[in-house]
């Protein structure tokens, strides 16, 4: 039976028990029950719907004995791993979440258990998932890790705005930058460098004003394309279209919802790459290609959406 732990709670046996009210030696060595060697396995759980994830990361989650899992990762994923111990860790910017330090202590606890434990991360997990923080806590304490690479937002955006974050001859570099800074704040334009032929900037919802001063202050022209979207790959995506000077009126559509904002190049259609895009024109994939998918909000379509596709018989071919 699937055991579903929120966060901070303990049960009774000492497994549940919270690492800071073990004494060293057990948080280090751990009860001699187990001849298992623990482990932490990170796995990108893609950008939304479930079937995002890869074929290894659906393996690894059903050899997990315990999941600490994100705020964003698909409910759903929770059938690959029904007798796993889930426990939510998630957290989102500007809300309380689980502290960083619970975090690293329930891994560091569960392995010196002898535990295989998944932390399911939203995405890849090396991208904005500070992967380097919990790789450093887990390496200090000896515990064996590895990771299972995801797809990440930015990915998931291209392909459902079908358009690629390169191009042949035009599009040569890419970054990947994060829209705000530890405390909240939106990065300040010093702290930017130079632009690439494309950005793609993680976490911006609540600073498409404060970014469209900073594209502009490190050398974006005022009328260089904007695409924007969220929940990128769920059904429920929300695509717009903007200049850099325009960016602020995704704020509304996009309100309270994960976003990726792509500059340059790679925020123009395949049939118009250059040409420069209206400023705060809405559309969805389906508008950039007549065979595309409608990618409007759930809300705005008639039809019924696509459940995705069981991926139990796949993962129990891998463990067969």
């Amino acid at each position: 039976m699937q055991r579903d732990v929120p966060s901070g709670t303990f049960m009774n046996s000492p497994i549940d028990l919270h690492p800071e009210q073990l004494n060293p030696v057990e948080r280090r060595e751990g009860p001699s029950t187990s001849l298992r060697t623990g482990r932490v396995v990170f796995v990108g759980a893609g950008p939304g719907s479930a079937d995002l994830i890869t074929v290894r990361g659906a393996r690894m989650l059903g050899e997990a004995d315990v999941v600490l899992f994100d705020a964003l990762t698909d409910p759903s994923l929770r059938d690959l791993a029904p007798s796993a111990r889930w426990i939510n860790v998630g957290k989102r910017g500007y809300d309380h979440g689980t502290a960083q330090a619970h975090i690293n202590a329930l891994m560091i606890a569960h392995a010196h258990r002898g535990l295989t434990v998944v932390r399911l991360k939203g995405g890849d997990p090396s991208i904005f998932g500070r992967l380097e923080e919990e790789l450093s806590v887990l390496q200090s304490e000896g515990v064996i890790c590895e990771i299972v690479p995801g797809v990440t937002a930015a990915l998931a955006a291209a392909a459902q705005t079908l358009k690629p974050l390169t191009r042949r001859g035009r599009g040569r570099s890419l970054s990947l930058h994060t829209a705000v800074t530890r405390e909240g704040a939106a990065v300040p334009p010093a702290t930017r460098p130079k632009p690439c032929d494309t950005e793609v900037y993680y976490m911006a919802g609540h600073q498409l004003s404060q970014l469209s001063g900073t594209l502009l202050a490190v050398g974006w022209d005022a009328d260089a394309p904007v695409c924007v979207v969220s929940k990128a790959g769920t059904p429920d995506v929300i695509i717009s279209q903007h200049t850099v000077t325009s960016l602020a009126d995704a704020a509304l559509p996009h309100q309270g919802r994960p976003t990726i904002v792509t500059v340059g190049v790679g925020a123009t259609s395949v049939l118009n790459t250059n040409a420069g895009l209206h400023a705060g024109s809405e559309r969805s994939a389906k508008a950039n290609a007549p065979d595309a998918p409608d990618l409007r909000p759930a809300a705005q379509r008639s039809e019924a959406l696509l459940t995705p596709p069981d991926l139990a018989p796949l993962t129990a071919n891998l463990n067969a």
